[in-house]
């Protein structure tokens, strides 16, 4: 009789090795390993044999950078959402697709589980198994970090040793380095005197994309960002692909130092984490929509999107990426969008953006009514009733005070 399959979220890492043969021995589960690739870059290199190596029955990788890109990155630059005022959600936004690549792969395997090695303290479970959930809801999902009854390893001598009794034997290295993701949009490191709040960043160890801004050149470098409908389709008027924008910036974003933040966030779990973030590209590319956006938006659906662009973040923070209300948001957001067409000109010079002129032919801006000398459309008596209107509750709050205190 065959055996049950699992499907197992695999990064290559001491920590997905370790579970294959842990899945084989404690549940007698066919493993069928699962790379997602979302820009990971040479992180990929190798996987098949290490996977083998280690017991899976087969090894997935599903290349999925521009349906990252196009239908997970996209809506969250249109929506402007940063969560916690600075993170671009580099980790967020990939996790429901990984999720679904997961589902997808564990239909086609008839698969009856699926297992991720997220730990019991972080936000990855979360997000990984609310995807899970609302696309597969039969579907068992393991999560080997809280399984402390029968997942006994707390450290990766543990788990190589593990793996060596097991008759694995890789190049793994019991070395302490920082917990790192990457894709295509961001790296994130966390771990070692980042543990520490009062503790400045390593940056010359922790880098990887670029430099600091104290390291990048004395020379400013210049680009253009053109957008259709909200969405970028050109750089320096070279048409590409989202990807191959995002791909471009980070090297320029890198050079000049753009993109690095040192954060303390609140986790969905309840407690506080402190990370440094690499997004040069990100950074680059929501600046130049967020400009393009001052020009084409009214105040009121300016005020709005902001609203609605930091929930946004929060949604996708939470992992809650496929419910109702990420669709309903996004639909606003998309409809936000119409007009968001047009160049952004920008300077990018040791870790600042600097704006450079933004066009747009549905620009709200008029030149004629913002200057000075005001033509036809403005005359400065009409402010007096407007005045008068806007200010007539403060006036009648001062009166009423005025009398209430006169009384005392």
């Amino acid at each position: 009789m065959a055996k049950e399959k699992v499907v197992l979220a695999y990064s290559g890492g001491l920590d997905t090795t370790a579970i294959i043969p842990w899945l084989k021995e404690h549940f007698n589960y066919d493993v069928i390993c699962c790379c997602i690739d979302c820009g990971q870059g040479n992180e990929l290199d190798g996987l098949e044999e290490r996977a083998k190596l280690s017991g899976a029955e087969k090894l997935y990788i599903i290349n999925m950078i521009d349906e990252f890109c196009d239908e997970y990155i996209i809506p969250c630059v249109q929506a402007g959402a940063v969560y916690e005022n600075k993170y671009l959600l580099g980790t967020s936004m990939a996790r429901p697709g990984i999720a679904k690549k997961l589902v997808e792969v564990a239909r086609k395997e008839g698969a009856v589980a699926i297992c991720h090695g997220a730990t019991g303290k972080g936000n990855d479970q979360i997000r990984f198994e609310l995807g899970i959930k609302a696309l597969a809801p039969d579907l068992k999902i393991i999560a080997p970090w809280r399984m402390t009854d029968i997942w006994t390893m707390q450290s990766r001598e543990d788990e190589i040793a593990y793996c060596k009794a097991h008759g694995i034997d890789l190049p793994f290295s019991a070395d302490s380095s920082y917990s790192r993701d990457r894709n295509l949009w961001h790296i994130s490191h966390e771990g070692l005197e980042l543990e520490d709040p009062g503790k400045e960043p390593n940056y010359d160890h922790i880098l990887m994309l670029g430099v600091t801004p104290q390291k990048a050149p004395d020379k400013e470098t210049e680009i253009s960002l053109s957008f259709e409908v909200g969405v970028p389709v050109a750089l320096n008027g070279k048409k590409m692909k989202v990807s191959e924008i995002i791909t471009e910036l980070n090297e320029l974003g890198g050079a000049n130092g753009i993109g690095i933040i040192d954060i303390v966030e609140n986790r969905v779990v309840g407690m506080k984490s402190r990370g440094v973030y690499e997004t040069p590209g990100g950074t680059i590319l929501m600046e130049a929509h967020s400009a393009l956006e001052e020009l084409v938006l009214d105040r009121a659906t300016f005020e709005v999107k902001k609203d609605m662009g930091n929930k946004f973040a929060q949604i996708v923070y939470e992992g809650k990426w496929f419910t109702p209300l990420r669709e309903a948001i996004q639909s606003f957001v998309e409809s936000t969008q119409q007009y968001v067409t047009g160049e952004v000109k920008l300077k990018l010079y040791k870790g600042n953006i600097i704006k450079a002129g933004t066009t747009s032919p549905y620009s709200l801006y008029s030149e004629s009514l913002a200057s000075f000398t005001t033509g036809d459309l403005y005359d400065h008596h009409d402010a007096d009733g407007f005045i008068t209107l806007f200010g007539l509750p403060l006036k009648v709050r001062a009166m009423k005070m005025a009398q209430v205190n006169k009384e005392k």
